[in-house]
């Protein structure tokens, strides 16, 4: 989606031409998930004013209830009009920064936290970093008379199969259509791998727009499927036996004469530069998983078999490995991580990728050699000997490994790392007192 600079006036002509009589002022809390604030039309002056106030410690990971007031400050380039209306009016929004009640930026706010990351980039000489998500997802049937999501799939299709087998064609057809009518750039769309499963990617933008571009688009997919009489859902393993969904992450970053990461000379055309980022992710690797697959369920995607990365690698020919170097060269020379799931929250997971990035090239981190055959088909000395680790298997073992490394948690500041371990930690606590069919289907008879 290309950013487009509005202006104030540009704005309110907008909402008077389209007879917007709603603005919806967005934010993300610390799990990653929308919140909003909606007002009518009649408060746009003060909205684009930055007069707005919210009571922020109805927020999880946000303020104590002795800090409530805050502020919520739009960002002009992020003005979108909805395409689904209604009898009254058009629905605008306007993704927002939220600011402490002395007119500071909050550094609860996970877009803010990525706004700091990427001024520590800046001041390092870079101009930008490029990301091109690739999410995907769930269409499960919705109950016809509760209206909740059950788990029966809607088709029985796989990669890139087309209808009839394919049933959710339709709701992703439309699902592209609203995105395309919103100003998004579809490169692609098809099924995935497992049945029900789809993917769409559009295409890369700066790191910030990216992040606000693949809310929106969450918002969308759920929106035009609930339209469908289904369910969306980004969770990352609904249904064992099966893929899970990921969000692989391509990245490249640029100063003012280009992709740093491509040279025309180098081995592969990649950069020295592109080597020592490369080795910053693959050092961080274990630490940053928590930040990558936030969830218990996150780690029911991440075991051998399902084509999610398990091993901490890269490889420009195969795709086994946590890095792949896709062999567009050029401007688009670009590293993908594939770890990454939906369900992690995108400002944060960004953050953490680029100061695991940033600490590569700052301390010249080559990475170990490329990993060029199947690390599936290994044995645990040969993997050992090619210096390949494993990724956390669990949340639990994940948050100890974020514990132990300061550059991510300075990625993510004092206040949202205090609240993503304690959140994570109950949240971990809460699973492992549970007690599934699957053990009494194995251990009631036997003991």
């Amino acid at each position: 989606m290309a950013k487009v600079n509005y202006t104030k006036d540009d704005i309110r002509r907008i909402a008077k031409e389209e007879n917007v009589q709603f603005l919806r002022l967005m934010f993300t809390d610390l799990y990653g998930t929308i919140k909003n604030v909606e007002v009518p039309i009649s408060q746009l002056d003060k909205v684009l004013d930055n007069k707005m106030m919210f009571d922020g410690s109805s927020i999880d990971g946000f303020v104590r209830i002795e800090e409530s007031d805050m502020w919520l400050y739009p960002d002009l380039s992020t003005w979108m009009i909805f395409p689904w209306g209604s009898e009254h009016g058009k629905v605008a929004r306007l993704i927002c920064e939220v600011y402490n009640a002395d007119r500071t930026p909050f550094l609860g706010d996970p877009r803010n936290n990525l706004i700091r990351i990427l001024d520590e980039m800046r001041e390092l000489g870079f101009t930008d970093f490029n990301i091109g998500p690739e999410p995907e997802f769930f269409l499960f049937k919705l109950d016809p008379e509760k209206g909740t999501p059950t788990v029966n799939l809607n088709d029985k299709g796989s990669y890139f199969d087309l209808a009839p087998v394919d049933l959710g064609e339709n709701c992703r057809r439309d699902i592209v259509l609203e995105l395309e009518n919103m100003g998004f750039d579809i490169e692609a769309s098809h099924h995935e791998v497992a049945p029900g499963q789809h993917e769409i990617d559009f295409k890369y933008a700066d790191a910030l727009h990216a992040c606000d571009n693949i809310q929106t688009f969450k918002l969308v997919v759920k929106t035009v499927a609930r339209k469908h009489g289904l369910h969306a859902t980004f969770m990352p393993k609904p249904l064992n036996g099966i893929n899970g969904s990921g969000m692989h992450l391509n990245m490249s970053l640029f100063n003012k004469d280009g992709n740093v990461f491509f040279d025309e000379k180098a081995p592969e055309q990649l950069s020295e530069q592109a080597m020592y980022f490369l080795g910053g992710l693959l050092k961080h690797a274990r630490n940053y998983t928590a930040i990558m697959n936030p969830i218990v369920n996150s780690y029911k995607r991440l075991v051998p078999g399902y084509e999610a990365p398990v091993y901490v690698a890269w490889s420009g020919h195969n795709r086994s490995p946590l890095v792949r170097v896709p062999i567009a060269r050029g401007v688009s020379t670009r590293l993908e991580l594939r770890s990454v799931d939906p369900a992690a929250n995108p400002y944060l997971a960004v953050a953490a990728v680029l100061a695991a990035g940033l600490d590569g090239l700052k301390n010249k981190i080559m990475p170990p050699k490329a990993i060029d055959r199947n690390i599936y088909s290994m044995d645990e000395d040969e993997r050992k000997a090619n210096q390949i680790e494993d990724l956390p298997s669990t949340l639990h073992n994940a948050l100890k490994e974020l514990r132990n490394d300061q550059v991510m948690k300075d990625a993510l500041g004092t206040h949202l790392y205090k609240n993503f371990m304690t959140a994570k930690g109950i949240e971990w606590d809460a699973y492992r007192e549970q007690v599934f069919e699957w053990e009494r289907d194995h251990y009631m008879e036997m003991y």
